[in-house]
C-alpha cells in the first residue's frame, strides 16, 4: 500500500511541477509520474540530510515539488523537440 501512495503523491507532484514550468510539452502519464517520484525522492534525501525539513510536512511537499520542477527543466533541456522546420 505504501508504494501506491508514493505513486499517487508522485503523480500529483509531477502534475503541479508541470503546471508551474513554462512552455508546452506533451508528456504522458508515466513520464509525469516518474519525474514527480524521482524529484520527491531527491529533494527528500537532500532536504533531510541538510536538516531543512523532517520526514513529513507541508515544507517537505513543497520541496518535492521543487525537486520535480528541477527535473522537469532538465528533461526539457535534454529532450527538447525542434518545433521549427
Amino acid at each position: 500500500m505504501h508504494w501506491l501512495w508514493v505513486i499517487i503523491v508522485g503523480l500529483v507532484v509531477g502534475i503541479i511541477a508541470k503546471a508551474l514550468t513554462p512552455g508546452k510539452e506533451a508528456m504522458g502519464f508515466i513520464i509525469t509520474a516518474i519525474l514527480g517520484i524521482v524529484g520527491s525522492f531527491i529533494s527528500t534525501y537532500i532536504g533531510e540530510k541538510l536538516g531543512w525539513w523532517g520526514e513529513t510536512g507541508f515544507v517537505h511537499f513543497l520541496g518535492s515539488i521543487g525537486g520535480a520542477v528541477v527535473l522537469l527543466v532538465i528533461y526539457h533541456a535534454l529532450f527538447r523537440r525542434n518545433t521549427t522546420s
